[in-house]
């Protein structure tokens, strides 16, 4: 699916930030890396393996299991916790997020044709204006406006769609989601709103 195969009345489209216009691994496993790093550096462990371990985690049980799976490996760790939930909000990466290209092609494509740019997200508000601030965006980001769901109601729940809606002078049939999750789907139709998977363009 590409930009010309959606409805020409739309308006305004709005995006998540993780898994929709990057991937989120992408952030995570620079920040690992640098974890991994920052306990060679103070405990002289290494630096290869508690990488490895963190990201073979990640690929087996998520994100949420990540830091548990290091401190049994090497339980000098668990003193360091706060450091590491710290750097997930913090990082300074080692490089650029990556759109993907498809998105990246969607993007322009919706920009010159004087169309609506928003991302509306439901992470953690300084860790995703972290991840923006690290994303390659090739110009785009003039054109976006974000909204940060934790600021009225987490997604499902229809608060911030309403309020962009609201600001933005929008209707219902103007606006359509890409998505990547039953939580988007759930608060796009709480709307009333149309909403596309984001496989359809990868």
């Amino acid at each position: 699916m590409n930009y010309k195969d959606i409805d020409g009345r739309k308006s305004a489209f709005i995006f998540e930030l993780d898994d929709v216009l990057y991937p989120e691994k992408d952030y995570l496993f620079q920040v690992y890396y640098l974890f991994a790093n920052l306990l060679e550096y103070t405990e002289l462990v290494d630096a290869k393996q508690t990488t490895d371990i963190m990201v073979n985690t990640y690929t087996a049980l998520g994100k949420d299991a990540v830091f548990n799976q290091v401190a049994e490996v090497f339980p000098i760790a668990e003193k360091y916790r706060d450091k590491f939930e710290n750097l997930l909000i913090t990082a300074k990466l080692p490089l650029k997020l990556l759109l993907y290209q498809n998105i990246l092609t969607l993007m322009q494509e919706i920009v010159v044709d004087r169309k609506k740019l928003f991302i509306v997200t439901n992470g953690h508000i300084s860790q995703q204006i972290n991840k923006i601030k690290q994303t390659e965006w090739h110009g785009l980001e003039k054109y976006l406006a974000c909204y940060f769901a934790e600021e009225t109601a987490l997604k499902p729940e229809p608060d911030v769609l309403h309020l962009l809606m609201q600001d933005h002078n929008l209707e219902r049939r103007d606006i359509v989601m890409i998505e990547n999750s039953e939580i988007d789907r759930m608060c796009a139709e709480a709307v009333g709103i149309d909403h596309i998977n984001i496989d359809k363009f990868l």
